[in-house]
């Protein structure tokens, strides 16, 4: 058994080195997660890297070369180890640095690991190529990849006491993982496309006569493709509105570390706004000193201050 940083404040090297590994992995492989959690103390920073870790070896199995059979048959060994970690089985000198930080967080902080099995039926989902035809078919599969990463960060991060309308806050940290999500949506247009997945509603794509899908860097012919991309930002930004009333429940830190996250994803969706048709011609992003910025903003404050008036006027 692990035992949680409250009964062990000077934790052992076997779970120094798995937490040690687990922020490798976030500093290598995360493009906007690590800007955010940066902002954040050390044993919350290594709970979310430990989170992460877990949730990119679910992303690269659902996003790697595998046979279908053989991909499905790799999530649920993962489940079966989050399984293991449930039930407290994963010791300190277990060889997954992965399941052995995993442990540790789940014992540290009240996060709810049913989100991970949640994201695991997220991927299972790419993997069978679901295609979803209303905004309500795609919100269960956002909320499986995305907004359960939203809940069990709110379980790192925890909220202030007395804050108010914290009964919400899960609902909240949902949302706003949902905007982030549709925001990737967006960005990965043309990289979902080629490996021949598509995310946006069936309905919408319709209605702005783009069914025939996006191959190639121009909109289908006779498309209103701007017409679609503005729908969706506008979508994105009421949950980015509805998500960022969870900013004042967080401490001065968690509450940095969510709006620089989300940050550097609204400055993405201004982006695509901007010019609908770039993400056709490739991955819209922002300069490694733009998502810095962001993230200096969060933690003064800023960002959270400006959107949070926005949000109480009724605006997006």
């Amino acid at each position: 058994m692990i035992r949680s940083v409250e009964s062990a404040p000077h934790m052992s090297a076997p779970v120094l080195a798995a937490y040690s590994y687990c922020e490798a992995v976030t500093g290598q492989q995360a493009r906007n997660f690590a800007y955010g959690i940066r902002l954040l103390p050390t044993p919350k920073r290594r709970a979310m890297s430990a989170l992460y870790a877990f949730s990119r070896r679910v992303d690269d199995i659902g996003d790697g070369t595998l046979a279908t059979d053989v991909k499905a048959a790799r999530l649920e060994d993962t489940r079966a180890l989050l399984t293991r970690v449930r039930e407290g089985k994963v010791e300190e000198d277990d060889t997954d640095p992965v399941a052995v930080a995993l442990a540790h967080t789940a014992e540290a902080f009240p996060v709810p690991l049913d989100g991970l099995d949640e994201l695991i039926d997220g991927v299972l989902m790419d993997v069978r190529g679901e295609t979803y035809e209303t905004w309500d078919d795609l919100k269960v599969y956002c909320r499986c990849v995305a907004g359960a990463i939203g809940r069990l960060s709110l379980g790192v991060f925890g909220t202030e006491p007395g804050a108010r309308g914290v009964e919400r806050a899960s609902e909240y940290a949902d949302t706003l993982g949902l905007a982030l999500q549709l925001t990737n949506i967006l960005r990965d247009v043309r990289e979902d496309a080629e490996d021949g997945r598509t995310y946006l509603p069936a309905d919408d794509l319709a209605k702005f006569g783009c069914s025939a899908g996006f191959e190639g860097p121009n909109p289908p012919e006779g498309s209103d493709f701007a017409g679609l991309v503005h729908f969706e930002v506008r979508r994105a930004r009421t949950l980015f509105a509805e998500g960022y009333r969870l900013l004042p429940m967080l401490d001065r830190r968690s509450g940095a570390c969510v709006a620089a996250m989300a940050g550097i994803y609204r400055r993405l969706l201004d982006r695509i706004e901007r010019e609908p048709e770039a993400v056709l011609r490739g991955r819209v992003s922002l300069p490694g000193r733009e998502k810095a910025y962001v993230a200096v903003r969060g933690l003064s404050g800023l960002d959270a201050r400006h959107v949070t008036r926005r949000t109480l006027r009724g605006r997006t």
